[in-house]
């Protein structure tokens, strides 16, 4: 019976109705005109399936250590959920979404007390509409209309992310999408530049403190406000007690810990392997210019998350580097020593005029960067050089940690003049893959790669290249006898326009020598003997054929080593004598993957027959001379010099005693700019330069300045260091002798051999 009192409240009833089903219809229709774009662009379906992030390019070594990184802005790489500690996931739900596995995108419990409450009581955000936020929506506008409708955009998206993806995919995506700061995109990326680790191996207060910046990374930035970090990272304790992941016994026990960082910027200029991955920098620039995707589209080295993996082994670079730097310090003190104004008055530099210098350091500054920036801002030379001659505000290098000072820019060139440079490479000769790559001590400073770009004289190390080519034409052994005395090729023989008289160091002469001694002790007289009877022509042929392309001129003097050849050209050839006389190309790079793990490069060996496989053993043999009577000799003898001032100050390392067969090398070039080792054992071969950056900076005295004691003893220290590491499998055992060896490597049964009348004779081959 409708009764007149019953009518006001049935109008309530109809009016209370009305307005829930208005507002449902309205909800409908507002996510209706969202989703279809109304209120904006909205991603389709392609781009919630595969939403663009950019991904930064890995650089992996050969046993799995991520060497580094190219990217611009994001210094991404993602992760998979079974990647990430049970801890974190249990501190993300805890903290930021509490009901996280039981809701579809949307939290209306959360959403109405916040509303209610006006937020006072936490946001309404779930972890989903927070990643929906990140991929497609953007930073929340101060705009009260136009922030409503990226809320309505964060629902829509986020209902349709749950549809699309496992709750587990979404946390890693999360995870993986976070910007932390300091470029610590993604959760891998923040774990290694904050706690210098992976999110695996993060430790639960590592894990804590990395959640609470979720909150606001710039805010709760550990390294400006590690106390206002340290009582977040509490709260998330807090939160994990109160949803059952820890105990409060527990809880409490790490809230009472300190905050640890440990901050390891992931930049270009520092870490692992700078100068190789400067190299493969440029490499892949143009690697992916010339090899486009199927659809025609380049490859983004900065933002497609390429994986490349390299021969480069973490180790044994590891090593090399602590070995130059190592070295050159203590080598540096005394360089120093030597170099003040009161013993050298134009130091750093030897044999130049006050002018030359000044000639000389404008030069370099016509190549700097600085000078480059003005020219292209439309400054005259004069003004430019003026420019450099004023005081400014800069860090410099020093061995002892960077300096703040004031100097002109020209100062500051000659400063780092007095810096002796140099470089090291060592390659498995058998596959030809790099294992170690040191262009330098510094990126930071010392920018310029000093193992492929660097082109210095290459000394004595060219003569196994010599003796190589006469042993694989004349047959020789290195038990041959031939007379060190003063030797001239006539001019315009060879190719030479003058007679040619090399003069051996120190000028001593007058012995006779076997093969294997004069190579040992770089006695230049045996070396132009060999020269006149080879010509320098097959010599060039044959390092051609070892993959050195540098200009090498077709004259005898080649034969000391005046051309200037690259470091990474030399291990490259002499692995050729450690492989049976086949060349392979140095390798840097085993395989390149896309982001999905496609493989889009696999490196293919390329090789060379150059020489006899009994020629390359004998010349083996012949270096393994060097180091056991020769200028490699200190490798193996503790008591070698010990009292000597070298020794005691500069050789890093010493004593080595190695008792293994090593084959190697020195070089010293003129008046001791350069200073070279090669040195090798069957399964690496090593190379080493040490050297100022131009010819006039050099030790005045040879004792200070030659191979043996520039660049030989970084060889040492890095080969003990390596000994002490078995699992590297660095060789220890002698090179496989041929099973046809027809020229006697024994001398003794050799010269009983030998007839009186070859005695008489010497060479026994015309010389």
């Amino acid at each position: 019976m409708n009764s007149p009192k019953n009518k006001p409240f049935r109008l309530a009833i109809n009016i209370f109705w009305g307005i829930i089903i208005s507002g449902i219809i309205i909800a409908v229709i507002i996510f209706y005109r969202a989703g279809m774009g109304h209120y904006g662009s909205m991603p389709d379906l392609q781009q919630l399936e595969n939403p663009k992030t950019n991904l930064a390019t890995q650089i992996f070594s050969s046993d799995g250590v991520v060497l580094g990184k190219y990217y611009y802005e994001d210094n991404r790489t993602p992760i998979q959920f079974n990647e990430l500690p049970e801890n974190i996931v249990n501190g993300l739900i805890a903290t930021e979404d509490e009901r996280f596995y039981s809701h579809s995108g949307i939290d209306w419990r959360r959403t109405i007390s916040a509303f209610v409450f006006l937020g006072k009581r936490g946001g309404a955000s779930t972890i989903t509409q927070q990643l929906a936020r990140q991929l497609f929506v953007g930073v929340r506008s101060r705009n009260i209309s136009e922030a409503v409708i990226q809320k309505v955009k964060e629902w829509v998206l986020s209902v349709q992310l749950e549809r699309r993806y496992t709750k587990k995919e979404i946390i890693a995506m999360y995870l993986n999408i976070y910007d932390f700061g300091y470029n610590a995109d993604g959760i891998r990326s923040a774990a290694k530049i904050f706690f210098n680790t992976t999110p695996k191996k993060l430790k639960i207060e590592q894990s804590a403190t990395l959640i609470g910046m979720l909150k606001n990374s710039s805010y709760y930035n550990p390294l400006r406000r590690p106390e206002l970090v340290k009582r977040r990272r509490n709260i998330v304790f807090k939160q994990m007690e109160r949803n059952g992941f820890l105990s409060q016994k527990i809880a409490d026990s790490l809230s009472k810990m300190t905050l640890e960082v440990d901050y390891t910027p992931e930049s270009h200029r520092e870490g692992l392997a700078t100068y190789f991955r400067a190299y493969l920098q440029e490499f892949m620039r143009k690697w992916t210019k010339e090899n486009p995707k199927q659809n025609g589209d380049q490859y983004n080295l900065y933002r497609d998350g390429l994986k490349i993996y390299t021969t480069i082994d973490s180790q044994l670079q590891n090593i090399g580097e602590e070995s130059v730097r190592n070295h050159m310090k203590n080598l540096q003190k005394e360089f120093f020593r030597q170099n003040t104004k009161k013993l050298n008055k134009t130091a750093p530099f030897l044999d130049l005029r006050t002018g030359q210098i000044d000639t000389l350091l404008e030069r370099t500054a016509y190549r700097s960067e600085r000078w480059k920036n003005k020219v292209n801002a439309g400054w005259e030379k004069d003004k430019i050089l003026n420019n450099f001659k004023e005081p400014k505000s800069m860090s410099v290098f020093s061995w002892k940690g960077e300096i703040d000072t004031v100097m002109s820019p020209l100062d500051s060139i000659r400063y780092y003049k007095y810096f002796l440079r140099s470089s090291m490479m060592s390659m498995e000769p058998q596959t030809g893959h790099v294992k170690v790559w040191v262009g330098g001590y510094d990126y930071k400073h010392f920018q310029y790669d000093q193992v492929k770009q660097g082109r210095r004289q290459i000394g004595s190390t060219f003569k196994p290249f010599l003796y190589a080519t006469a042993i694989d034409q004349l047959k020789l052994s290195p038990c041959d006898i031939l007379p060190d005395a003063l030797f001239c090729i006539e001019p315009m023989k060879h190719g030479n326009v003058e007679a040619w008289c090399p003069k051996n160091a120190g000028d001593k002469y007058g012995r006779n020598r076997t093969l294997k001694n004069a190579l040992a002790n770089s006695v230049n007289t045996v070396s132009a003997r060999l020269m006149d009877k080879v010509g320098p022509r097959p010599v060039i042929n044959l390092v051609r054929k070892m993959g050195i392309t540098s200009n090498i001129p077709p004259v005898p003097s080649i034969a000391l080593g005046t051309p200037d050849i690259s470091l990474f050209e030399m291990v490259g050839a002499y692995g050729t004598f450690a492989n049976k006389g086949i060349y392979v190309k140095p390798v840097m790079i085993s395989r390149i993957e896309d982001k999905n793990g496609t493989v889009i490069y696999e490196s293919v060996p390329e090789t060379q027959d150059v020489i006899s496989e009994e020629a390359a053993y004998v010349t083996i043999s012949l270096m393994k001379g060097v180091t056991e009577l020769g200028s490699g000799a200190r490798l193996r003898h503790a008591g070698l010099e010990k009292e000597n001032y070298i020794y005691k100050n500069i050789i890093t390392g010493y004593p080595y005693i190695f008792e293994n067969p090593i084959a190697g090398k020195t070089g010293t070039t003129q008046n001791q700019s350069d200073g070279w080792f090669m040195g090798i054992v069957p399964n690496l071969v090593t190379g080493v330069w040490v050297g100022g950056e131009d010819r006039s900076i050099h030790f005045e005295k040879i004792a200070y300045g030659q191979g043996a004691t520039m660049a030989l003893p970084i060889w040492g220290q890095f080969m003990k260091e390596v000994y002490l590491k078995p699992e590297l499998g660095i060789s220890k055992e002698d090179f496989i002798k041929p099973e046809i060896l027809k020229i006697s490597l024994d001398c003794d049964q050799y010269i009983q051999e030998k007839s009186d009348e070859d005695l008489e004779d010497l060479d026994g081959f015309g010389f």
